[in-house]
Order: structure tokens, then C-alpha cells, then sequence
């Protein structure tokens, strides 16, 4: 079916109206029919269903108030907030979700342009939080994971190093690391510039392979000594009655968080 023809906001808002309720505790709004239905096909389903009737009230209990909130003001405006610290991100990326599942197509573009634009004058990359939600509530064809990937692909290839979070979950997520081999190929690099190994001497590889194992070693000792270390702490903390583990185990995902941010 062919896209709906744009029309101009006064001819869309009409006398009928619909009751939107939002979230679990259904945060009731009340919009415009005619705007809601030409915008969205989801949602023109909804309201006109085939035997020509109509419905006048839909629930969204497992929507959140605030992409909602900056969903109306999309709807009425034309506009998507930009974001002024990275922690706006998390609502824009759940406006994306909803126009991907409401098929509204110029909703997805605009989220996926001022999310572009935020990454490109902070001069900053997705984290892998970011990431990971995305490809955790979106298909692989989703545009939204080929814009996040993009961006990591490049910060990964011109990176010095891989970063240690980064590594573990590419080896852990087998399709993100997937995708970013498929990006970097787009790029059809000049064979020139791309080192080749057939060409060169092994000695270097040699040398890097024999100095992770060193390190890997040394990481292994150390972390020997730690938990000989732990195991005697917890043992004197559960003599006096109180057990760590769990303060332990919360220090650790905010250092992974830490290490994130980074």
C-alpha cells in the first residue's frame, strides 16, 4: 500500500477524538483521530477495523509516559527534542521503538537524524548499554542497530585498543560482532591500505601472541591472590554476622559501568 500523502495540520485535526491510556498507571490522553490514524497505520487499524465500526479508547500499559509525552509532541509539531546529555538518549531511543512498531515512517527517520546529530557534535559513540537495548527490542533489519553499528564499527577500527567491556560482549554476542565485520566491508577499503599478513614477517605476530600470554598469566596470579584474600575476608565478616558478598557483587557492575561511560 502506498505511503499516506502528508497534509497540512489543520486538516487533520477534526472534530472526533480518541482516549489514549498509557503505561500501568494508564495515563489518559485524549487526541485527535483523524492526526493519530493519517500518522500511524498501527493505529489506523485500531480505530477503523474492517467491519467499518469504530473504536474510540486503546491502552498501552507496557509503554512508558515519557516517549509518549515526546510522542505527542512529534505528533503535533513535527519536532523531536534534541538531547543535552546523554542520559536524554534513553527516551529518544524509546520513541524510535514506538515508531517502528506504530509504522511511522517519518517518526523513525527524524529519532534516527537527532540521534545521529547527538553522537556527531558531541563527538562521541553509542555505549555498549545503548547498544545493547537496541538489539535487544529491534530486528536485524532495524535502521536504528545499522546507525549504531556504523558509529562502533568506526570507533572500534580506529581505536588503538580494543576496550576490555567491548571485547566481552562481542565475544559474547555473536550478531553484533557479525554486523560490525559487514559494516567495516561496506566500506571497500583500497587493498593498499589494508595491511597483509602474507607479506609481512610473523615475528610481530609471534611476539604480540607470546606477550597476552604473559599478561594472561599475570591476570590469572593476581587474580589467585584476590580471591585468597576474599575468601578470608568473607570468612571474618560471617564470623561477625554479616556477609559482603552482595555489596561485592554491586561494586562490580558499577565499575562495569564505569568502564562503559569511558
Amino acid at each position: 500500500m502506498a505511503e499516506a500523502r502528508e497534509k497540512p495540520l489543520n486538516e487533520l485535526l477534526s472534530r472526533d477524538m480518541v482516549d489514549i491510556y498509557v503505561g500501568p498507571e494508564s495515563t489518559h490522553w485524549v487526541l485527535h483521530e483523524k492526526l493519530l490514524c493519517h500518522r500511524s497505520k498501527f493505529f489506523r487499524n485500531i480505530f477503523y477495523n474492517k467491519e467499518g465500526s469504530k473504536n474510540h479508547a486503546f491502552g498501552l500499559p507496557d509503554d512508558d509516559d515519557e516517549p509518549f509525552r515526546l510522542f505527542i509532541g512529534w505528533l503535533y509539531s513535527d519536532n523531536v527534542p534534541e538531547p543535552k546529555e546523554e542520559k536524554h538518549l534513553g527516551a529518544l531511543f524509546d520513541l524510535y521503538l514506538m515508531g517502528e512498531k506504530w509504522e511511522i515512517k517519518k517518526l523513525v527517520i527524524d529519532v534516527l537524524e537527532s540521534v545521529r546529530r547527538w553522537y556527531h557534535d558531541t563527538d562521541s559513540w553509542p555505549s555498549l548499554r545503548r547498544v545493547q537495548y537496541i538489539y535487544g527490542n529491534t530486528e536485524a533489519e532495524s535502521p536504528m542497530r545499522q546507525l549504531l553499528v556504523s558509529c562502533v564499527a568506526r570507533m572500534l577500527v580506529l581505536g588503538e585498543a580494543m576496550p576490555a567491556h567491548w571485547e566481552r560482549a562481542l565475544r559474547k554476542n555473536g550478531q553484533l560482532a557479525v554486523d560490525i565485520i559487514i559494516c567495516v566491508q561496506k566500506w571497500h577499503f583500497e587493498p593498499e591500505n589494508v595491511p597483509d599478513a602474507r607479506e609481512e614477517s610473523v615475528v610481530p605476530i609471534y611476539e604480540e601472541a607470546q606477550h597476552k600470554v604473559e599478561i594472561k598469566k599475570e591476570d590469572e596470579s593476581n587474580g589467585a591472590s584476590h580471591d585468597q584474600s576474599n575468601d578470608v575476608s568473607h570468612d571474618q565478616e560471617m564470623t561477625n554476622g554479616v556477609d559482603g558478598s552482595d555489596h561485592s557483587e554491586e561494586q562490580s557492575e558499577h565499575e562495569v559501568k564505569q568502564e562503559e561511560d569511558s
